[in-house]
């Protein structure tokens, strides 16, 4: 190859920073490496005469999965090519306080977990990390869920008191919200308790799911699950 033919940007990285191809690689794929003062995350990526640089708290350590917190809104299909489409750094949370620094690398190979029916909005887990898969599949069914419901109708006599259960906890937020705590509710189950006791769901929102809330995410927003949070 003469030194006139575009070269892969690791092969140039470890040759002007004196490391090895793995290292390279990482750094390239953290973010971390700037061709002609952008981010390039891709080894592969020819450069020819650019100025390559070096981020200067760079590190050569493999990408740490990513979990994602999405605020679904009502209407998107869960299992659709949308619900991953919303997921981009222009739909980031501006006030996401987990450092993460974001990187193409976590908008690929998302899992999602606790599925939420289409017609409901809230809280929606993405992960690329098995650790937080496990903790959901495996436990996902002990772990509390809040919803925030509107209803429409008239509640029958003690109809507060017929929805709650010893695994169900149902209170009033206001006239026409009802608040939810239950454990694995199944699709419709809400709706069904509701109709069970005069009221007609209008919507139903998903602001909790075990110690993780919704915040103030907006519908299309998300944000990083820092390590120090846990479901």
């Amino acid at each position: 190859m003469t030194e006139t033919e575009p070269q892969r940007l690791s092969k140039c990285v470890t040759r002007q920073f004196n490391c090895s191809r793995r290292e390279a690689e990482l750094l390239i794929e953290g973010g971390w490496v700037l061709v002609d003062g952008a981010v390039v995350e891709e080894p592969q990526f020819k450069v020819l005469e650019q100025t390559i640089t070096l981020h200067p708290d760079a590190v050569a350590e493999p990408v740490e999965p990513a979990t994602i917190l999405l605020h679904k809104p009502a209407g998107l299909e869960t299992g659709s090519r949308g619900l991953l489409q919303l997921i981009s750094p222009a739909s980031r949370a501006e006030d996401d306080a987990s450092r993460v620094r974001p990187l193409k690398k976590h908008f690929s190979h998302l899992k999602l977990l606790l599925p939420l029916e289409d017609t409901a909005s809230g809280l929606q887990v993405l992960t690329q990390d098995y650790r937080v898969e496990r903790k959901l599949g495996e436990e996902g069914n002990r772990i509390e869920q809040e919803w925030i419901v509107e209803v429409a109708g008239s509640i029958v006599v003690d109809g507060l008191a017929l929805l709650n259960q010893p695994s169900v906890k149902v209170s009033w937020q206001n006239e026409t919200r009802l608040r939810f705590a239950l454990k694995n509710p199944q699709p419709g189950q809400i709706a069904n308790m509701c109709a069970s006791v005069g009221l007609t769901v209008l919507a139903l929102k998903r602001i909790r799911v075990g110690r993780i809330s919704m915040a103030g995410l907006q519908p299309g927003q998300w944000r990083y699950l820092p390590a120090h949070e846990r479901f």
